[in-house]
């Protein structure tokens, strides 16, 4: 069985998702094989809307920050409420920042982290382009997040804390950054079963949010381990059909599902 070190996958990921940035990726990670990441606007419109964003929320950010790259909609779940101070993990080019900082309003506050600094350099430049005053975006890794402790409210992320090879590190450092009460509202994808060793073996599939995925009692376990309470995850069934068209010839969408992901910090 291939063993790849946690560098080795890091490295991955940030090369995949580095050339997205860049517009030079062949392929789509997390998200559309339609093109959503590494092709038009309008595909990458397709791709969210088909993952419940609106028609209003599509129009509303910078052109340039939708990749399509997501397995969800964190905004449905957040409840974001202006004035609060938001983190997005692995905010790419800022789809899901720019959505939250609409929501928090001039009062309110978001912080997009990155490890990819194409990703932040792109992030940057919509938020330019948006005249967006109350969005910082910033280089670091999901597991060691350049945030001070207990200044955030809440806490979202798409399709990204599978991509990380420690992800009870990811919870243990959300959970320090949180103020008591804050909670965390993220889309991500989930093992719905055993994942075959020869997909395990393929680099290509751990980057594109296939074999990273743990399953709905492994996070749970890692969530209560980090401190949180009132945890919930519901897979959505329904995710199938897409995740179908993220590796056609694979069959991953027998083994991966979509899922919202809630929990709080006491």
């Amino acid at each position: 069985m291939v063993q790849f070190t946690k560098e080795d996958l890091k490295t991955a990921v940030r090369d995949r998702y580095g050339a997205v940035a860049r517009g030079q990726a062949a392929d789509c990670g997390c998200g559309s094989s339609a093109g959503g990441c590494c092709g038009s606007s309008a595909s990458a419109d397709a791709t969210s809307r088909a993952l419940g964003y609106s028609a209003a929320e599509l129009d509303s950010v910078p052109e340039g920050a939708n990749l399509g790259l997501g397995c969800g909609n964190p905004q449905a779940i957040a409840s974001l409420k202006p004035g609060e101070t938001v983190l997005d993990l692995g905010s790419g080019g800022g789809f899901d920042c720019f959505l939250a900082a609409r929501a928090v309003g001039p009062g309110g506050r978001v912080i997009g982290v990155d490890m990819t600094a194409d990703m932040v350099a792109l992030a940057r430049k919509n938020a330019e382009k948006a005249k967006s005053a109350n969005v910082d975006f910033r280089l670091g890794e999901i597991e060691h997040l350049p945030v001070a402790d207990a200044t955030v409210d809440v806490i979202i992320s798409n399709c990204v804390i599978n991509l990380s090879p420690d992800k009870p590190q990811v919870f243990r450092d959300a959970f320090r950054v949180l103020k008591s009460g804050g909670r965390l509202a993220v889309s991500d994808t989930v093992a719905a079963a055993p994942i075959p060793e020869d997909l395990k073996a393929d680099l290509a599939s751990y980057s594109a949010c296939v074999t990273g995925s743990a399953s709905v009692g492994e996070l749970t376990d890692m969530l209560a381990a980090a401190g949180f309470k009132d945890i919930s995850i519901r897979p959505r069934e329904e995710s199938r059909a897409f995740i179908k068209d993220w590796s056609p010839d694979k069959g991953v969408e027998d083994f991966i599902l979509s899922a919202s992901i809630r929990a709080v910090k006491p």
